[in-house]
């Protein structure tokens, strides 16, 4: 029989892979839908066939295990962790749900300006925001741990390239293309955050 432990170190990898497989599946299904140059949010725009679907598949379900990996990594902190770790964790679970508010708040592509859209863009920027600054905070904390360097070190990479992607790359490469770097970036952390976290 599964354990309830097991099956939550197996939660990232569920979000990552209800995510990847939305995206490449309904992707694939839209026509003229073409994953380097449209964004993932159109997916799941107002008036695209399956939107639903997708917005719950491809975003509200994966945000919610993500606040799931986010707490347990919370509860796996030491109790004499300070407050930066505590802060990141939450930082990472505040992500999560605004992953999961993204689907739940769809892009308008018949008003890019109108409230909808500018709803689902705010909640966009805040999920980057809180996995750059959790990732950071988490990754500080755990290189400077003795069984937590492996783990500190990835994530402070993803954080790092996390911003890159949303902040600067989008002048250098298509904004789509460099979307999907901070998504993959997340995704990565999702599959290894639970399984190279030592329980305290």
């Amino acid at each position: 029989m599964t354990s309830p432990s097991s099956l939550l170190r197996l939660s990232g990898l569920a979000a990552a892979l209800l995510f990847v497989l939305a995206v490449l599946g309904f992707g694939a299904g839209l026509d003229g839908y073409a994953q380097a140059r449209h964004p993932v949010a159109l997916l799941g725009a107002h008036g695209v066939p399956h939107a639903l679907a997708f917005n719950l598949l491809g975003f509200v379900l994966p945000g919610l295990l993500a606040g799931v990996v986010a707490e347990c990594l919370r509860r796996r902190l030491p109790a004499t962790a300070g407050w930066a770790p505590r802060v990141g964790s939450q930082m990472l679970l505040l992500a999560g749900l605004a992953f999961a508010a993204m689907g739940l708040l769809p892009l308008d592509v018949d008003d890019l300006h109108g409230p909808a859209s500018q709803l689902h863009a705010s909640a966009w920027m805040i999920w980057v925001l809180g996995f750059v600054a959790g990732t950071l905070l988490l990754g500080i904390f755990n290189v400077r741990q003795v069984h937590g360097r492996v783990q500190g070190g990835l994530l402070l990479a993803c954080g790092v390239l996390a911003a890159l992607a949303a902040f600067a790359l989008q002048g250098l490469v298509p904004a789509p293309l460099a979307q999907r770097v901070a998504f993959a970036c997340w995704a990565l952390w999702l599959v290894v955050a639970l399984p190279l976290s030592r329980p305290r």
